[in-house]
């Protein structure tokens, strides 16, 4: 099977599968008579192997720390628990980055009038985030913000 098969059946692309090489996560493929690479059965299986494994965000180290594990006959099903435990752990932590991410820019999106004025709490964090706590906390209080555009403070 050509690399463009391989591809197409393992669901790595071509560029992919030419890095995988590279770096060793797949043996270098055969060569066909004309030059082509040939891919086997095996090979499509490691590729396979990879592509879930990629699916499940692992890091190319990570895959080849479980592809050393797979081909390991004699290896401890704790080594590969570990390792993917450890991958929960990262993952849990990036999910928690993300949160935060989002809580920040929900914070900061609900402190945008979001009128004609130029005045953006948004705009201002990602210039200064230090300088924005100040504004933020006198852009919520302000007489806009409250819903008395035009109108003086009761």
């Amino acid at each position: 099977m050509n690399i463009g098969e391989a591809s197409k059946a393992s669901g790595v692309s071509a560029k992919m599968i030419r890095y995988y090489e590279e770096i060793a996560l797949i043996p270098h493929a055969a060569r066909s008579e004309s030059g082509y690479r040939a891919y086997t059965g095996s090979d499509m299986h490691r590729l396979r192997f990879i592509r879930r494994a990629r699916d499940l965000g692992f890091s190319v180290a990570e895959i080849g720390e479980l592809l050393s594990l797979w081909d390991d006959r004699s290896r401890q099903s704790a080594d590969v628990k570990r390792l993917a435990q450890s991958h929960i752990a990262d993952l849990e932590e990036r999910i928690r980055n993300l949160r935060q991410m989002a809580d920040t820019l929900k914070e900061l999106s609900d402190c945008c009038v979001g009128d004609e004025r130029p005045d953006c709490p948004i705009l201002a964090t990602l210039e200064d985030p230090e300088e924005v706590g100040e504004e933020r906390a006198a852009h919520a209080a302000s007489p806009a913000r409250r819903g008395l555009r035009g109108k003086a403070p009761a």
